[in-house]
């Protein structure tokens, strides 16, 4: 069962949105492009872990940030089941790495990264303090999931913490069978009772609204190349991407809201936001079933309902 769904962090949608909206550095492009790459790895590990046939007998959180002694944490992965926490960290690292005598990892172009494994030993040791100070007992297991197969370490230490692409099959021999009880449950519940929604460590380029190219965006490729085709279809010119129209005026809102969280949002704001869109009326149609109208005339604007 999973309690908490994998979703885009809000840093990785807002630069999505930032990428194909104005020119970044050639540094946060590839910023931008770790966090997609790190989002892709994630969710294979999830097909994988759903695919196995003891999936339905866990109960699963993704994603979880947490703070113990005013510090944070993030958690890619949870598994509860059997009187037991498993937390998984899943690197999508791909081509060749090599560990040093000090325990450093490093490209094979010699440049160093973070050690995984040091990642690991800091998120346990505050998951288990900070379940300690709950009053919740409970094995725990930490892993550190390389998922990628084109990722290759030379001298990789011998630690049962690093699971390696071709080791996937027989870890997953290791995993519980017996389903999660009671315990279990509650144990997700209360973490779930205090995860975090928002991370103090999001950084993203400055921008402005006059910056920004305007259009709504592809929900597939994420590019600004949208037309009709038909009524109430939209179709992506650079992939042939469709949707409706009212979904994706829908997530433009969310996104101009994501954005630009002090402005309000008006019929004219998301009219000029949107821009294929050629009628206020629809727009003012969508935002009016969506959210709650504030005000009349042309002082009126729309919050979350």
């Amino acid at each position: 069962m999973i309690m908490k769904t994998r979703k885009p962090s809000e840093e990785l949608k807002l630069y999505r949105s930032l990428n194909m909206r104005m020119d970044l550095s050639d540094e946060e492009v590839k910023y931008c492009w770790s966090l997609e790459k790190g989002f892709e790895g994630e969710q294979q590990f999830d097909a994988w872990l759903m695919n196995l046939p003891d999936s339905e007998n866990w109960v699963i959180l993704n994603d979880v940030l947490l703070e113990y002694n005013n510090t944070t944490f993030q958690i890619d992965t949870l598994l509860l089941a059997d009187e037991s926490l498993y937390f998984f960290e899943v690197k999508n690292y791909e081509g060749d790495f090599f560990i040093d005598e000090k325990g450093r990892w490093y490209t094979l172009t010699k440049k160093e990264i973070k050690n995984p494994l040091l990642q690991l030993e800091r998120s346990k040791s505050l998951l288990r303090q900070l379940l300690q100070s709950l009053g919740i007992h409970v094995h725990v297991e930490p892993y550190v999931i390389f998922i990628n197969h084109n990722f290759h370490l030379y001298l990789a230490p011998i630690n049962p913490s690093i699971i390696f692409p071709t080791q996937l099959k027989r870890f997953s021999k290791k995993l519980p069978v017996k389903p999660s009880n009671k315990k279990s449950l509650q144990i997700a519940q209360k973490l779930m009772s205090i995860h975090l929604e928002k991370s103090p460590y999001t950084r993203v380029p400055d921008y402005t609204y006059d910056q920004l190219k305007k259009g709504i965006l592809c929900n597939s490729c994420h590019s600004c190349d949208l037309q009709f085709i038909g009524h109430h279809i939209l179709e992506c010119t650079r992939c042939s991407c469709r949707e409706d129209a009212r979904a994706a005026i829908i997530r433009s809102v969310e996104e101009f809201i994501l954005l630009f969280p002090n402005k309000k949002v008006t019929t004219n704001a998301i009219f000029e936001w949107c821009e294929v869109i050629t009628s206020k009326k629809v727009i003012r149609k969508v935002l009016s079933e969506r959210y709650t109208c504030i005000g009349y005339g042309k002082s009126s604007y729309y919050v979350e309902s």
